[in-house]
């Protein structure tokens, strides 16, 4: 079959090197000229494990190809993908659906055959009555079919997702259209993977409906380890009891610093505004995003307890930047609110990130950056692990202690073994265990403004409770 991709972003791309992987003809457009260039250069705009070679090995094949000129995308396709950006609006938080429906219409002018129009965006429920709308004004004379395909995409892991996903979701109200999307999915038939079938608007929720799920789940889990801390319980326990329920599972029962990254966020936001807009509460999601957000900020209050309640000229290494491992990904990132209320405390940051520097650098000021863990450390009086990389986890803690001024670890990942970081003479501060009084170290017992200790912790809990 001939695919057209539009948009080569996170999810065109590997979209259209995995079709092409399956033996599609596929092409990728995008407007951004110098996004294209790069990719004839062979360099890719985001960072995912394995996509280079996927890649590189469809262009070598014919398989895959890139341009600017949508007619070019667009002539003699079976399908045409829309996979542009949907990003929240700033004034209210809902998709901004600008480019879909631009998209759209200049599809709607191009198509030169029956030809399915499908959004891989996610958009909220009824984006594809509209979009069917506006291509049926456009071009009246064109023949075409509306359908919806939502991505299940996890950042990192991405590609294994796509070869090997749970299930596959084909959201159509034309039956030519179920066929067509069943035909482009058959090597995941041949292996048994689930494919709904559905209506269109029930797709949409489906993707929707799912993130809200997982995010509530991950909410929970992290005021359960609240919890934990206070009542003298291991969380990581407590979630290896419920998670062995077949009824619960145990993905994203990980306690950590809150969720962040392109989905989570924004589509229980969104979803959360279309159920406002026909009526109906949705509490349980709007609680989940008020507890992420105060999630965030609560944890730079961990750190400065850990610091002894004296952030003040401390020198802090934030190791791990990304929202999580395997991308370069920093929207929406705990990593931000964090080191933003760190330097309202007056600590000085440095960072560390395997592959999330350079947008790092875009989005945090007045940080110091560095491409070796244990220099970013050095000198500093506390070691704070924010992303759980492989690397990052294998650390050797014996050399981070040796280079630092205080041997202070806070681990918010659970990546470090607590006996370990003891014989290595760290502090060790976790989530959802029970606490210990950090051991008071020179630096604290002899500092002359012992007065500075309660502001600082006391505004971080205000911000934690209001925020």
């Amino acid at each position: 079959m001939k695919v057209a991709v539009i948009g080569t972003g996170y999810v065109g791309l590997v979209s259209a090197a995995c079709f092409a992987g399956w033996g599609h003809e596929v092409v990728g457009a995008d407007k951004d000229a110098r996004k294209i260039a790069a990719l004839h250069r062979g360099e890719l705009p985001i960072y995912e494990p394995g996509l280079d070679r996927l890649v590189d090995e469809a262009v070598a094949q014919k398989r895959l190809s890139f341009t600017t000129d949508l007619s070019v995308a667009v002539a003699g396709a079976d399908i045409v993908l829309l996979a542009v950006g949907t990003p929240p609006r700033l004034r209210d938080g809902e998709a901004d659906l600008a480019f879909v429906y631009a998209a759209a219409r200049e599809v709607a002018g191009l198509i030169d055959r029956f030809t399915v129009v499908v959004t891989k965006s996610t958009v909220p429920v009824g984006t594809g009555d509209e979009i069917e709308r506006l291509m049926a004004r456009a071009r009246p004379d064109a023949s075409f079919a509306v359908a919806s395909n939502p991505e299940f995409l996890r950042e990192g892991s991405a590609i294994g997702d796509f070869q090997r996903p749970d299930r596959v979701v084909i959201g159509a109200n034309d039956s030519r259209a179920k066929e067509v999307l069943q035909a482009l999915y058959a090597p995941l038939r041949e292996q048994n993977v689930p494919i709904l079938a559905t209506d269109r608007r029930t797709a949409e929720l489906i993707k929707y409906a799912s993130n809200a799920f997982l995010a509530v789940k991950i909410s929970y889990i992290n005021e359960m380890a609240d919890l934990c801390e206070s009542v003298g319980a291991d969380v990581r326990e407590v979630a290896l009891g419920m998670g062995l329920d077949h009824r619960i599972g145990a993905g994203f029962l990980n306690a950590g610093p809150g969720y962040g990254g392109s989905c989570f966020p924004k589509d229980t936001l969104a979803l959360l505004r279309t159920s406002q807009d026909h009526g109906v509460p949705m509490r349980i999601v709007q609680e989940s995003l008020a507890v992420n957000d105060a999630r965030k900020r609560r944890m730079a209050l961990k750190v400065i307890d850990a610091l002894d309640g004296l952030a003040e000229g401390a020198s802090v290494a934030i190791l791990g930047l990304t929202f999580k491992p395997e991308t370069d990904d920093m929207r929406e990132a705990p990593s931000i609110p964090l080191i933003e209320a760190l330097q309202r405390a007056g600590a000085r940051i440095r960072a560390h990130d395997p592959e999330g520097i350079e947008n790092a650098r875009a989005v945090l000021d007045d940080v110091d950056f560095f491409d070796d863990p244990y220099e970013c450390a050095a000198g500093a009086d506390a070691a704070v692990l924010m992303t759980d990389w492989k690397s990052l986890k294998a650390l050797d803690l014996g050399r981070l202690g040796r280079g630092m001024r205080r041997r202070v670890l806070v681990d918010f990942r659970h990546a470090f073994d607590p006996a370990a970081a003891e014989h290595h003479g760290f502090t060790l501060t976790a989530i959802g265990r029970p606490s210990e009084k950090p051991r008071r170290t020179e630096r604290t017992e002899t500092s002359s403004a012992p007065e500075t200790k309660a502001p600082d912790a006391s505004a971080l809990r205000l911000s934690a409770r209001t925020g």
